[in-house]
């Protein structure tokens, strides 16, 4: 079963109760546990009873000493305590559409579940919700949950999710927003389809739903060369793009006067593609949208300029090569450089990797894969070690996107292969070795 205990952590109030792996959650107070949600929801009070089914298929009533908001300590077989929900759309800009044939088979699902929203932060277009679902967020105060939402224009959101169910999610998102339950949302703009007049409706319909609708990132649709047979969009121009930015930013300036927060935030991606510099710190708040790559340059820039101030030096002075995307080459390129003069024993220098495999319009340092990697650094002098973002690899292991390893890379090169953090400090430690 699904909710079949895993792990019990040592001192924690479920160990000291008893509860063993293999033994099996049912219920919570009297509520009967279907996924990990049941679970953190009632779990949360003060001394809560478990039902228990044990191995041997006896069933005991165990009630836990603890405070409360303090986990029970209990992993289980499965993360979800269920099955995640896959996505129902046939979104116009889809990326996992985009993917060539003949790569590993979880590269192809998409999920859309409003626990994996809650839990780790993916997006959800709230398209396969029934209304129990939705009440249950609502009577759960499940918050923050992050919505994808392209255009609050109905018709026009059936048609970008390639649902005809799709526009019953603007009255979703306001009855989120009637419940209190906090949203960040996202817009991938696609040029002449929700962008122009079109993200200006859609943004006004967003800030009269403020502070409900905490955050609003705005990204440019994602192209690869493997478009065939799929709706026809057009890649955002230096022009356009820059159009883009304004727009928002204009919107951004009117709710920091009105509300206090600017609520809308470009990504640093559609920054790069305007050719505009990346706004300074404090244009970002608590940056509320870094997972969707809004402030990302920036932040690694600030950490970057904190730990330069404080590091005392000398560099150990091997040479390195850092190898990363089309978008970033500039920003990092400029790190360094800003590095070797305080720091004259730092030798490095920046290798941008064209993205042969999904296209060269797709250029950030997370989509390189490890072919074009090994493709383009074999035969080079790359010093002793190549640093790349952790970004590169699968959920933080050692594959890339291709299926191609760390090891693979390494042995290919000659050099290690160090996957770092985003992180300015990690960068500043790396050059200086």
């Amino acid at each position: 079963m699904l909710n079949t205990i895993s792990a019990v952590s040592p001192e924690s109030a479920s160990y000291e109760a008893g509860l063993v792996p293999g033994d099996t959650l049912l219920e919570i107070n009297g509520k009967k546990v279907q996924d990990v949600l049941d679970y953190m929801y009632y779990s949360y009070d003060s001394d809560p009873e478990f039902l228990i089914e044990h191995a041997d298929g006896t069933r005991e009533s165990i009630r836990l000493s603890k405070e409360e908001g303090e986990d029970a300590g209990l992993d289980f077989e499965s993360y979800l305590m269920d099955s995640p929900r896959a996505c129902a759309n046939n979104c116009i800009f889809c990326f996992v559409d985009q993917l060539p044939a003949g790569m590993r088979d979880t590269l192809y699902f998409k999920d859309d579940d409003v626990r994996l929203s809650f839990l780790t932060g993916s997006y959800i277009t709230l398209t396969n919700m029934s209304e129990r679902a939705i009440q249950r967020v609502i009577d759960l105060k499940i918050s923050p949950i992050n919505i994808s939402v392209h255009t609050m224009d109905p018709d026009l959101r059936c048609i970008m999710l390639g649902n005809r169910n799709a526009g019953r999610g603007v009255e979703t998102i306001r009855r989120f927003a009637g419940a209190n339950i906090e949203m960040n949302c996202q817009i991938v703009c696609c040029p002449e389809i929700n962008d122009g007049r079109e993200l200006d409706r859609t943004m006004e319909a967003l800030t009269a739903l403020y502070p409900a609708v905490n955050s609003v990132s705005v990204i440019p649709v994602g192209l690869t060369r493997h478009r065939e047979g799929l709706y026809p969009i057009e890649p955002y121009t230096m022009e356009r793009a820059l159009a883009t930015v304004r727009q928002v930013e204009k919107m951004s300036e009117m709710c920091l006067h009105q509300h206090g927060s600017r609520i809308f935030f470009c990504s640093d991606e559609f920054y790069l593609k305007a050719g505009l510099p990346i706004p300074e710190e404090e244009f970002y708040e608590d940056y509320p949208q870094l997972e969707n790559g809004v402030g990302l340059i920036r932040l690694l820039i600030s950490e970057f300029e904190e730990a330069m101030e404080l590091e005392q030096g000398p560099a150990a002075g091997t040479p390195f090569t850092i190898a990363t995307g089309v978008s970033a080459a500039g920003t990092l390129e400029a790190l360094l450089n800003r590095a070797k003069e305080r720091f004259p024993g730092i030798k490095g220098q920046v290798r941008p990797i064209v993205n042969n495999f999904f296209g060269h319009t797709v250029d950030v340092a997370g989509l390189i894969t490890g072919q074009d990697l090994i493709a383009q650094l074999r035969g080079l002098d790359l010093g002793e070690r190549v640093y790349i973002t952790n970004r590169m690899l699968r959920d933080g292991g050692g594959v890339f996107l291709d299926d191609v390893t760390l090891e693979d890379a390494q042995r290919e090169l000659g050099v290690p292969v160090i996957p770092l953090e985003n992180d300015g400090g990690v960068l500043l430690d790396a050059m200086m070795e």
